[in-house]
């Protein structure tokens, strides 16, 4: 009776697994790919027309998306993603990095825990204690 029911329950773990559908991996873009995506959607959020500037921009994309290449732990991909914000500040005017930090298609863009909300729905910065703890 026991080897019967190890039987059934073999059979019916391996079709279950059978029934999965496979991973399917997302294709590799190529650094020069990824840049030039990267590159145009800044564009149309921010409407930059100015040729040098777009090189400027694509060009600090490629050195980014090859640097992405090398397969990075989490603290290096934070670490790039903070010079990214850090170089973008330095090549756009206040507007237009307000504009691409706040832009609604993807949020948040903000580093993850700099901000939590409140039970009204706020956004309060982290430094702020909860109330009931000292």
């Amino acid at each position: 009776m026991k080897r019967l029911f190890s039987i059934v329950c073999a059979a019916l773990v391996a079709s279950l697994m059978l029934a999965q559908e496979p991973v399917r991996e997302r294709p590799q873009r190529t650094p020069e790919e990824e840049a030039k995506k990267q590159t145009m959607r800044l564009l149309r959020e921010l409407g930059i027309q100015d040729s040098v500037r777009i090189d400027t921009l694509y060009r600090m994309h490629l050195k980014y998306a090859q640097i992405r290449q090398k397969g990075l732990t989490r603290a290096q991909e934070m670490e790039r993603m903070n010079a990214i914000y850090a170089e973008l500040k330095r090549l756009l005017t206040p507007e237009e990095f307000e504009q691409f930090m706040n832009h609604p298609a993807e949020q948040p863009r903000r580093p993850r825990g700099a901000h939590v909300l409140t039970p009204n729905n706020t956004q309060q910065p982290l430094t702020s204690q909860p109330a009931g703890r000292q």
